[in-house]
């Protein structure tokens, strides 16, 4: 139980330190291309050429965070049930 209690605080911490983020970056690096907005693809000599346009991203390199969708998911509901 003390360990459970210990560990509250610093759990707590980083929740903090993530809603920060959230307010400040909304939009993060997109994790399958990496933030280029594309596939890199190799030729038959080995060098790097640009494939095709991400579909997670739709070409842009960054999407939504979490915990910022999570947000403004939250927000919408509470603007639409309290009109």
């Amino acid at each position: 139980m003390t360990d459970v209690l210990a560990a509250i605080p610093g759990l707590l911490f980083l929740t903090l330190c993530y809603v920060a983020l959230c307010a400040v970056s909304p939009f993060g690096t997109c994790r399958k291309c990496r933030g280029f907005g594309f596939q890199l693809k190799t030729n038959r000599r080995g060098q790097l050429r640009r494939g095709k346009d991400c579909r997670r991203c739709d070409g842009y390199g960054k999407r939504i965070r979490l915990g910022r969708w999570l947000y403004n998911r939250a927000a919408r509901l509470h603007d639409q049930g309290t009109r």
